[in-house]
């Protein structure tokens, strides 16, 4: 198994997918009122396109941390302080059972300058916002879930084309539901396994063993309790491993995915490991949440 820091991460994203999303983007926001950023509760800087500050320029913006329900309670309070105290509010959400949606219509309310339009005539008109997000963040399911209460549309609106729709989600708030998809930047490793350990980055595009391997790596290190629960193993077991100066500390990783390969019958003939199928295994029970709430960036504070 090769080390992750030899890996090379330089991944084709699509530039000219990526620049024709953006001119979309720009044209569209012409007729936008407030920006909602999707985001993946448990990587909320990871799962961040660096462009989107720029691009939305002095539009008022909201970050929705989705997936929260996958996430640590605790680092979720610190992250929500995180984006307060820059002056961005946040507010935690879980698109499949809707969690925290009546929240964020009215939190998109609050934060609607009337003032700001008034001025221009928009007295009385209902608030437009824009969902923006990279893909895996869920953003596709917040939209269907804060537009769900009416699926009717509001119809074609002065200056726009044909093809953009408008969504009714309140009887004050509707969605452009044309939102271009923004791909991430990876600019650094920690960037690129986060997006691999979420989903983001396909585990065919990157070596499946890697990523489990660097993930359990994280996972030992900060939440050794849930790989304990999850797949029965002791904290004497795991302390032994850890403590046996035989072992490089590469080993010492190996040694646990061995424990856990044997304890889920993930062997080939003679008892062999088979290295994929329990590195499926760690990154699926991760991202579907069996090994509990966690998050994988903790907010500065």
């Amino acid at each position: 198994m090769q080390n992750n820091n030899e890996k090379n991460f330089n991944i084709n994203w699509y530039p000219g997918h990526m620049a024709k999303t953006k001119k979309q983007i720009a044209e569209d926001l012409k007729l936008i009122d407030i920006v909602v950023e999707v985001l993946d509760a448990r990587i909320p800087i990871s799962s961040q396109n660096p462009d989107i500050k720029e691009i939305i320029k002095d539009k008022k913006r909201l970050i929705v941390l989705n997936k929260s329900d996958l996430s640590c309670e605790k680092e979720n309070q610190k992250w929500l302080n995180y984006f307060q105290k820059n002056n961005t509010p946040a507010i935690l959400v879980d698109s499949v059972t809707g969690k925290g949606i009546n929240e964020t219509i009215k939190k998109i309310e609050e934060i609607y300058d009337n003032e700001k339009y008034e001025s221009k005539g928009r007295i009385g008109k209902s608030i437009r916002i824009m969902v923006l997000g990279i893909p895996n963040v869920g953003k596709s399911s917040f939209i269907n879930r804060i537009s769900k209460t009416t699926s009717a549309k509001v119809g074609n609106k002065p200056g726009v084309t044909v093809q953009k729709q408008w969504v009714k989600v309140s009887n004050k708030i509707e969605l452009l539901d044309t939102p271009g998809v923004l791909w991430p930047k990876l600019n650094n490793e920690t960037v690129a396994l986060n997006l691999a350990y979420t989903g983001t980055i396909k585990d065919d595009i990157l070596e499946i063993t890697e990523i489990a391997f660097s993930l359990l790596k994280i996972l030992l290190a900060e939440y050794s309790l849930n790989l304990i629960e999850r797949y029965k193993l002791t904290e004497q077991e795991i302390k032994s491993i850890m403590e046996n100066s035989n072992l490089e500390n590469n080993e010492k990783i190996i040694e646990i995915m061995n424990i856990i390969a044997k304890k889920r019958g993930a062997i080939i003939s003679k008892g062999e490991i088979d290295y994929e199928r329990v590195s499926a295994i760690i990154l699926d029970d991760f991202r579907s949440g069996k090994l509990g709430k966690i998050t994988l960036e903790k907010a500065k504070t």
